[in-house]
């Protein structure tokens, strides 16, 4: 997934001008499994040593499809120069941005992703470069699914509080009918906890005690590390329900 021009320099009448970006995301609308998500936009916000202020800072979207912030870090004299802790922050309608990696335990509460730019100048690229970082964007509750799509929605909530648990992650996983593949659904909560989670893939095959057809799905709703909870469903019987998935305190 690297861009092909992650430095641009241009010769203006005084000579070269090097201009840099020191991050490089690359969106990835997990649903679609596609690297392109429609009306994408980007804030950011610099760290000032105490809190997060918004910055002017304008995105630039190459042929590729990479989000980056060329010339953000240049400086008159970047050997004076500190580097700086940038986040940003992505919005698109019917989606909603998952900011832990794949690799990593999720965390709602992350608001952001977090990149560092180093000074730098036409004669002194900056110290540490760019590589490119996906983005994945998941479904939430206004996500427009295709016609006859199965969806199942409901609301994430603390266990005996009550109190709903905002953009938490709910995931159900699986095999494919021929047994082959492994398959996993994702959708992350509104504000207000709510989300809507489409089951296109077979569940598991209910007991002899059950009506034909029924699927059985295990939904898993986190938070952050060790606060999950999980819910059993059966479909098609439990379609319409409202779905509460509770996590522990």
């Amino acid at each position: 997934m690297t861009d092909p021009t992650p430095v641009v320099t241009r010769l203006t009448a005084q000579g070269r001008r090097l201009l840099v970006s020191p991050a490089w995301f690359v969106p990835f609308d997990d649903f679609r499994r596609r690297r392109s998500v429609p009306g994408l936009s980007v804030a950011v916000d610099r760290w000032d040593g105490a809190r997060w202020q918004s910055a002017e800072v304008r995105a630039t979207v190459t042929p590729g499809g990479v989000i980056a912030f060329p010339g953000l870090g240049r400086r008159r004299e970047p050997a004076l120069a500190e580097p700086e802790l940038f986040r940003a922050r992505f919005a698109a309608a019917g989606y909603r941005p998952l900011y832990s990696v794949d690799d990593e335990p999720f965390d709602a509460a992350k608001t952001g992703r977090e990149f560092v730019a180093h000074p730098y100048d036409d004669e002194h690229p900056p110290e540490v470069g760019a590589e490119p970082d996906v983005v994945t964007f998941l479904p939430d509750r206004t996500f427009i699914h295709t016609p006859n799509t199965r969806i199942v929605h409901g609301l994430v909530r603390r266990a005996g509080a009550g109190t709903p648990v905002g953009n938490a992650l709910v995931e159900a996983t699986g095999q494919s009918a021929d047994g082959l593949g492994a398959w996993r659904e994702r959708a992350l909560c509104d504000a207000g906890g709510e989300f809507r989670l489409a089951l296109r893939w077979s569940g598991r095959s209910a007991g002899s005690d059950e009506p034909p057809g029924t699927e059985v799905f295990t939904l898993t709703a986190t938070e952050r590390q060790g606060h999950t909870g999980q819910l059993g469903i059966r479909l098609p019987a439990d379609l319409g329900l409202t779905h509460v998935i509770e996590i522990s305190q």
